[in-house]
């Protein structure tokens, strides 16, 4: 069952409302004769808690308008601990976070250390310790009230009155589900489509110019427009905050976006199963909607995945993942490529709240674009200094399999041409098992990072050459002979180019 959280308040002063409505005989009473109305009236007063009669061993009485119980059937009836120390007659009872204290004469008590006046103090009546009922179950947060014509006290304990809360909850929420049709139609216009001049992915309109997307949708453009479905454009301003952790950020709008923002799920809300609806703009088709169900809820590190069946594809990033009730859970950020069913995966809403609540806490941001992270030029780095940085910067091959390609051994020399080779060898059980799949990943890797090199190196003609390199215990078959080095003990190295880019003003790539 979903988990409602509820507050509860407790009063620390209770003295106002201790009283219990008292049976019809007045005048104040002796000790000795509260005893003696204790027996007299002991079959006519009885205690309920969450429905059920409790067996007290000693009879409760009413004196003064107060009722009184013993007191250590009450505290084991209400789940709490209890100490008597005798020398001091002080009782000292915990439940959770509530701790109270009261002495046996004193109209004083303490509840968590904070002082309180009561309206009859604890007593102690042929050897057994009765306290002052409302008293104990208010203090524990429950729920007390005197039945008068019923001759009985009942008690409502905290988790009773919980429980209840929870099952209102629950129907309310019942009353809220949203058809898929209801669902797509509250938060169309509120899903755009964010184009950048490097780019195209999805976001949604978090504020009055704030639009909610993904780091990586933003990352190192320069300019970006968004486009609503009614056909308005937007002009980007800028991103005004950012996680790359969480691969998210908030842009500005020059211009109002006149678009109600989207409603929020609280974190808690959300479980394997639940139905949900996705949004955003697949290969720019702008504000597709699909639906599935949470498949998991995934913890990375410090992000907190939702798995969702509901299919998304490049430029999806950035879109909107919305429960049954049409609130937010997540920002769709990727997804796996080229398997037999879909497993995609949102950043969590409660990732999202943790940008938004820093947004808000600041929101006078300049907006402003993600510069790139790399250096405007390389022409002054020595060789082994290129090397170096290709190792920081450039050591995977980021694409939609189970894995990344790793990248090792980075070397960069000059060949016979003057040309500046920049080679590496890739993870050869990644290339074994994905290779083939992610061909044309490794080859966009490729291009944007001779781009980023050239660059860089404007005056320099790069070549990167990625190799596949393992060693066996037997001789491989098929393969040129160039591609094969015995290495004695009958192990053999097969080596060979799975990726040759070669690059100025223009490029071209040799795949394998």
């Amino acid at each position: 069952m979903k988990q409602h959280v509820a507050k509860w308040v407790v009063a620390t002063t209770l003295a106002a409302s201790l009283a219990i409505v008292p049976l019809a005989s007045g005048g104040a009473q002796t000790a000795h004769a509260a005893t003696k109305q204790a027996a007299s009236v002991q079959s006519e007063i009885a205690v309920y808690l969450d429905g059920q009669k409790l067996a007290l061993a000693q009879a409760p009485y009413l004196r003064n308008g107060v009722t009184f119980v013993p007191m250590s059937a009450i505290f084991k009836a209400l789940d709490a601990s209890v100490t008597y120390e005798p020398s001091t007659k002080t009782i000292i009872s915990r439940k959770g976070s509530t701790t109270i204290s009261l002495k046996v004469g004193s109209k004083k008590a303490t509840i968590n250390g904070k002082s309180v006046s009561l309206t009859a103090p604890a007593e102690l009546v042929n050897g057994t310790t009765f306290v002052p009922l409302r008293f104990i179950g208010e203090a524990f947060g429950a729920e007390v009230a005197w039945k008068a014509s019923e001759q009985k006290v009942v008690i409502t304990s905290l988790e009773a009155l919980m429980e209840r809360e929870q099952q209102k909850w629950e129907q309310e929420r019942a009353s809220q589900i949203l058809t898929t049709t209801q669902n797509v139609a509250l938060n169309d216009e509120k899903v755009v489509m964010i184009e950048t001049d490097l780019g195209q992915g999805s976001g949604v309109v978090v504020g009055p110019n704030e639009i909610l997307t993904n780091y990586h949708v933003m990352y190192e453009a320069t300019s970006a427009e968004a486009y609503d479905v009614d056909g308005r454009t937007f002009k980007i301003e800028g991103v005004v905050a950012s996680n790359e952790s969480d691969d998210l950020v908030i842009v500005k709008t020059k211009t109002a976006l006149n678009i109600d923002p989207v409603s929020i799920a609280s974190p808690y809300d959300i479980q394997k199963g639940d139905p949900v609806v996705a949004i955003g703009s697949p290969l720019g088709v702008q504000n597709t909607a699909t639906d599935g169900i949470v498949s998991n809820i995934v913890a990375d590190k410090d992000i907190t995945y939702i798995q969702f069946s509901a299919p998304i594809d490049h430029g999806s990033s950035g879109g909107g993942l919305f429960n049954q009730y049409g609130e937010l859970v997540g920002i769709n950020t990727l997804g796996y490529d080229d398997v037999n069913m879909d497993i995609n995966f949102a950043v969590s809403i409660d990732d999202v709240l943790d940008l938004l609540v820093d947004y808000i806490s600041k929101p006078e941001q300049t907006p402003k674009f993600i510069a790139s992270k790399l250096p405007e030029s390389l022409k002054d780095l020595s060789t082994d200094q290129l090397a170096s940085f290709m190792t920081k910067n450039f050591s995977s091959i980021s694409t939609t399999a189970m894995s990344d390609g790793a990248l090792t051994n980075w070397t960069v020399k000059r060949d016979e041409k003057g040309w500046l080779v920049f080679e590496a060898n890739i993870d050869p059980i990644f290339y074994s098992l994905y290779g083939e799949k992610v061909k044309d990943q490794i080859g966009s890797w490729a291009y944007n990072t001779g781009y980023e090199l050239r660059k860089r190196l404007p005056d320099e003609t790069v070549r990167i050459v990625i190799n596949y390199d393992r060693v066996y215990d037997f001789e491989p078959q098929g393969y040129a002979p160039s591609e094969l080095t015995a290495l004695g003990d009958g192990k053999w190295r097969l080596h060979f180019a799975i990726l040759d880019y070669q690059g100025k003003t223009t490029a071209v790539v040799k795949m394998r």
